[in-house]
């Protein structure tokens, strides 16, 4: 049976928390140049299993949804519930469920919000974008039309994808999985191993190579983390990688990010590289790779503030294999990594989702299957 709800903001870990220590595969040796600021850690939520993603509304509720089909809002009075919810025709298998949930940028004024998730549909399973207003209150969604519909899902819910980035001009960006089939990534009719753009309304949005299609970007394996970086407007992808090389890619309209994994005919086969410049003519390469072993990247955010003194404007990657949170300070350019370093090591299990909040904080999701929690982290540099 499940625990009863709980989420008070009572402090998690009292103390601050700076860099930690997690096996050897998943370190980097390097020190950090820009001194790391000091975290405190407090508890927004808990007694979750897999929250996917967390959103913060404009009158303060933060809401989560579960991957096995839940949907947990601490409202602005503290008080924590389940909002009700149609999920009736939930697929929710391996990787796939309900996942990655956007506001839409007028939510103030419509109350309007977006999941991405499975859909279960007898033989013709898929993953859709769902469209939901909710009351005032926090306690009921309602449906109100699919956005997007036809993104595969793989046996046993494999590469599912799926995040869902609001961008400030009312379009949706969209990162989608390959589904673990091996024509999908390069396939341009397939909505698979892709990052779509669309309007509210699921046609495509203006800029996209093929006006007629909803495809931004294509080449990749298992999109899970889109961030938008304050100032620049530049969009990044945050990929899972096979046994080696996670990536963040700076996205562009048109461009392929190289991931063929059709080598062998019929075969998934994910030996091949993550970036294949040479199968993949053109390929462009990831602005930062794990390296092996993965270290399976499932999100990410823009830190802001002067609490992260010289990391100030850095892209916060959650990792869960190595349960870490990796800091990577971009260059000028947007295009590639001149100092990393990672906090919260080992110390919550996996990290799944992360989202900036306007102070300067960020909510972080763990994904260990229950006992799960939001987290708040909070910098301090002195």
């Amino acid at each position: 049976m499940r625990k009863p709800l709980s989420g008070s903001g009572a402090v998690l870990v009292a103390a601050v928390i700076g860099l930690g220590a997690v096996p050897t595969a998943c370190t980097r040796p390097e020190e950090p140049a820009a001194p790391f600021p000091d975290l405190a850690v407090t508890t927004v939520m808990e007694d979750l299993a897999n929250p996917w993603d967390v959103v913060v509304a404009p009158d303060g509720a933060v809401l989560t949804g579960e991957r096995a089909g839940r949907f947990v809002v601490k409202r602005s009075d503290n008080s924590v519930g389940e909002v009700t919810a149609d999920l009736s025709d939930l697929y929710a298998r391996g990787e796939t469920g309900l996942m990655g949930i956007a506001l839409d940028r007028g939510f103030a004024a419509n109350r309007t919000l977006y999941t991405c998730q499975g859909h279960r549909g007898g033989e013709n399973n898929d993953i859709r974008v769902v469209s939901w207003t909710v009351d005032p209150g926090w306690t009921t969604m309602t449906r109100t039309g699919d956005v997007v519909t036809g993104m595969p899902v793989g046996d046993n819910g494999r590469h599912g994808g799926c995040r869902i980035l609001a961008h400030p001009d009312g379009t949706l960006y969209i990162g989608t999985g390959d589904s673990a089939r091996p024509t999908v990534p390069q396939d341009r009719n397939s909505l698979g191993g892709k990052v779509l753009h669309v309007d509210r309304d699921g046609s495509p949005a203006v800029g996209n190579p093929d006006p007629n299609s909803p495809v931004f970007t294509l080449g990749h394996r298992n999109v899970q983390g889109l961030a938008l970086q304050p100032g620049s407007g530049r969009i990044y992808d945050i990929e899972q990688g096979t046994s080696r090389d996670d990536e963040v890619n700076l996205l562009a309209a048109g461009n392929n990010y190289g991931y063929r994994p059709d080598r062998r005919p019929d075969i998934y086969d994910e030996s091949v590289p993550m970036t294949d410049p040479v199968r993949v003519p053109g390929a462009v390469a990831a602005v930062w790779s794990s390296g092996a072993p993965t270290i399976a990247t499932p999100g990410g955010t823009f830190v802001s503030g002067a609490g992260w003194g010289d990391w100030d404007g850095a892209l916060a990657v959650t990792s869960q294999q190595c349960e870490k949170l990796v800091l990577l300070k971009l260059s000028a350019d947007g295009t590639g990594v001149i100092d990393t370093s990672t906090a919260l090591a080992g110390r919550y299990g996996r990290l799944r989702s992360a989202t900036s909040m306007p102070d300067g904080s960020l909510l972080i999701t763990t994904d260990n299957g229950s006992g799960d929690t939001v987290l708040r982290v909070t910098p301090s540099v002195e």
